[in-house]
Formats: C-alpha cells, structure tokens, sequence
C-alpha cells in the first residue's frame, strides 16, 4: 500500500445508510455508509468490519471494484496505477477493513468491494453490497428554516447539501449578504439562542474553501408591539378650525392594528388619526393602542387643548397689560 497521504478538503456522505453480506458460520462483512458522495480532490475514507469462522486466520485482504476474476481472482486496487499511489488500508487482518482514497476523481465515482482470504480452502469472502462512490466536481447547498419564529425562541438553521455534509466541514453563515463573524454554528446548523427581531433577514450557507452559496432564505422574526406613542401636528398651540393629525407610532411584527381613545371611548382606527375643523369639544386626553396576534399595548395619554380666538385674544390683552404696567 503507498504511504499516508495527508487529508485535504472534507468528505461528503450520507450518513446512517449501512450494508450488509451475512453467511453461515460466522462469515460476514458491513460497509457503513454504503453510499458516499464526495467533492473532487477530496479524500475518502471507505469503512467497514468483517468476521470470519474460528479458526481460520487471514492471509490476504483488499479492495476491488469489479466482481469479474481476471487469472481467477479479482483485480487488487493497490496493483492498479490509478490507485496505487492514493489507496491506503487504514484496516487489519483481523476486524477492521477500513480504506482511504485521496485527491478522488469523477472517474473514481464507482461501486467498491472488499474481499479476504484465510488459509482454509474455502476461505475467501467478498462483499458483494458494496460501497457507492459518487464523486462530484459541486455541489448544490440549501438553507432550510422556518419561516416564521417569535421573539425569544431557539432557532436552528440547517445548510443541506445535495451531498450530507460531514463534522469536517467548516460552514460560513451570512446574514443578508454579510458574514456572520459570532460562531454559533454546530455542524451544518446555525443555532440562533433567544432570536431577536435583529435576526430577521436573508440567511445562506457556504462551505469554507469553496465558492458556492445557497440561494437566500428569508427569516421573519415576530414581536408584539413594542415602544407604542402618540406625535401630535401642529405642536404648537391648536385653535378651533384647525386641522390636528394625531400619529401612533409602533414598532411591531406583523404590523399592528390601531385603535384611537378619548378617555375610555374609542374614536377612531389607523395609524393616523385626523380631526378637520377641530372645535374646544375635542379638547381631552387622547391615547392609542396597538395589537397583533401576540400582544397588545397603549401608548401613553396626550392631551389635546383646542383654544377658541376668543381666549387667545384674551390672554394677549392681559399679557400686553402686564408688559405696559
């Protein structure tokens, strides 16, 4: 076998997917996973484990990618120039039948098999299920994510991979086209504790030392209506026949729906809030509430002094009197 080849870049495979050739007595042999799709220039490591009756002891061991003999066994990798160079048994003679394939090639995307020979006659076993090498030259990544949360949730992000990628990967997370620099991924999950209406945005995935990125995923964080308060226009002093805009302004999601009270009698709805002509009856205390499907809220009360020309005139006079004496 040629020497270690130092790993580069990740593998990707499917994980949990395992099988299995089981004979009489104690012969048998398991690939897990059975299938591995991997990046081009990627190194592979093909594990399985394999038992035999008492007694016999193993002789030989390899790997091979064809169940046609050639001279009446089949074609060893380790012999093959293709291979010989990046094929590394990682295994034993007695358990462990684990292999490492490096700098892997589209041509390298086959069905692999190992096999053994003990020193009995009838010693000779192959796993005839195999291993499913598919190698791609890229590979397609997606986000998935709910779609709504509510403030003060855990949310998982999840990067999938057309190819399920493993711990060895390393993930770069962006928020609307910026990198997240806090790492708080695990694995291929971005992992928001107690999200906040700051984490709303467009989230996609890529892995470190490729160029490919998800396509965005948008986040949509709800909260009840928070920092709820009453703008008054003009803010100045209001004389009858004025017209007078109340605002409500509300920071919630999804948008909230106002109600408009005059004391403890509701006068209007909306965001804003006219009174043309207005008249010393609307004189009072005016507030507004705010309500979504999480919560409701009111501002705090303002108070509205319509002045009629008459008392306007009045307080000059006095004022002027005041300034004379």
């Amino acid at each position: 076998m040629a020497p270690p080849l130092p790993l580069i870049f990740f593998l990707l495979m499917i994980h949990g997917v395992t099988s299995a050739d089981k004979g009489w007595g104690g012969w048998g042999l398991s690939y897990s996973p059975s299938h591995i799709c991997a990046l081009k220039d990627s190194t592979v490591i093909m594990r399985c484990t394999y038992t035999y009756p008492t007694g016999h002891q193993i002789k030989k061991v390899f790997w091979t990618k064809t169940l046609v003999k050639y001279h009446g066994e089949f074609p060893d990798l380790s012999n093959d120039p293709e291979y010989s160079q990046r094929l590394q048994y990682l295994g034993d003679k007695q358990q462990n039948c684990t292999v490492r394939l490096s700098h892997v090639t589209l041509k390298d995307s086959h069905m692999y098999y190992f096999r053994f020979i003990t020193d009995k006659p009838d010693g000779k076993w192959t796993g005839k299920s195999g291993v499913t090498l598919t190698v791609t030259g890229d590979f397609d990544l997606q986000v998935e994510s709910p779609e709504r949360v509510t403030e003060g949730d855990s949310v998982s992000l999840t990067c999938k991979s057309s190819c399920a990628l493993t711990d060895r990967a390393t993930f770069i997370w962006y928020r609307n086209s910026q990198p997240l620099t806090e790492r708080r991924d695990r694995n291929n999950e971005l992992l928001l504790q107690s999200v906040r209406r700051e984490d709303s945005g467009r989230y996609s995935c890529a892995v470190d030392g490729h160029t490919h990125v998800s396509p965005d995923v948008q986040l949509n964080v709800t909260y009840p209506p928070k920092n709820v308060s009453v703008s008054i226009s003009p803010s100045g002093v209001i004389v009858e026949g004025d017209s007078v805009t109340l605002n409500c302004i509300s920071d919630s999601n999804p948008p909230a729906e106002i109600s408009w009270f005059k004391g403890g009698t509701i006068v209007g709805s909306g965001r804003i809030f006219n009174i043309s002509k207005i008249s010393s009856d609307d004189s009072g205390e005016y507030k507004c509430k705010s309500i979504n499907e999480h919560k409701e809220k009111y501002s705090d009360a303002v108070t509205l002094n319509v002045m009629c020309e008459l008392m306007i005139t009045s307080t000059l006079v006095k004022n002027l009197k005041f300034i004379i004496f």
